[in-house]
């Protein structure tokens, strides 16, 4: 089974890029984030025609997550933790896989720049809110799976400047031990389970030419639970659809489960 996570960054303006992905590397899980549409503007036929169910929590111009699935998702929840903002920032459902019931968790973390606004202490709020309501759904399920733009970059190793961005939203020390603070909760980074010192950016700027220069970060993650990281059989970063016409300026991190 493979699992793709990707900021398609307007699944309206980018609905060409999403097909042409879906019908050549054929995922059976898409998570979606900054969707930028709400429920009732969003591409369900388009998406739909080529055999994918679509599971979504939209918001108007803005954010916006969504799972897309070959096979029936259940227990479609978009509420897991209150947001004080209400932004449409997180949806979870159920797959089974092995005999085994999947929690699967697609994220979209807020942007938290510039940090000396409501921004910063916002996106601090929301990691404290998912970090505290993962310890509780940990203990009703092991299994699970959270996917998504994490914006958090967790090492130097991860931006091509780190020295650029030491004081910033998605790199601040503080920030980055909140990331730690949810792996220790039982998970894996799982592209840094299975790559150790692989660069994998999955982000460039549409500025300075930051594509063609590899001037990129990995902001996009998968954190695998303990009791599912060893039928992690690779973890791949998919480039292709960034050198695309009119592409978003991530591109999706897949997962394959063996």
């Amino acid at each position: 089974m493979i699992i793709s996570s990707w900021n398609v960054n307007s699944v309206r303006a980018r609905i060409e890029n999403i097909k042409e992905y879906l019908k050549k590397f054929k995922p059976d899980i898409l998570m979606m984030q900054e969707i930028k549409t709400q429920n009732e503007t969003y591409p369900f036929n388009e998406i739909e025609l080529l055999n994918y169910k679509n599971y979504v929590y939209g918001q108007k111009s803005y954010n916006g997550v969504a799972i897309i699935s070959k096979k029936e998702l259940k227990n479609i929840q978009n509420d897991i933790f209150k947001d004080k903002n209400k932004q449409s920032r997180v949806i979870s459902a159920d797959v089974k896989y092995k005999n085994k019931n999947i929690n699967l968790i697609n994220i979209y973390t807020p942007n938290g720049n510039p940090v000396d606004t409501e921004k910063y202490t916002y996106k601090l709020y929301w990691l404290e809110s998912l970090i505290k309501k993962l310890k509780s759904l940990s203990k009703k399920n092991e299994n699970i799976i959270i996917g998504g733009d994490f914006n958090i970059i967790p090492s130097a190793e991860d931006v091509h400047n780190p020295k650029g961005y030491e004081n910033d939203a998605l790199f601040r020390l503080e920030i980055r031990k909140k990331l730690r603070e949810l792996i220790n909760l039982g998970f894996h980074d799982a592209y840094r389970f299975i790559h150790p010192e692989k660069e994998g950016y999955t982000f460039w700027d549409y500025t300075s030419g930051a594509w063609q220069k590899n001037n990129g970060m990995r902001i996009d993650h998968f954190l695998v639970s303990s009791s599912l990281i060893n039928f992690v059989k690779n973890v791949n970063i998919n480039k292709f659809p960034r050198g695309r016409e009119k592409p978003s300026d991530h591109t999706p991190i897949e997962i394959e489960l063996a």
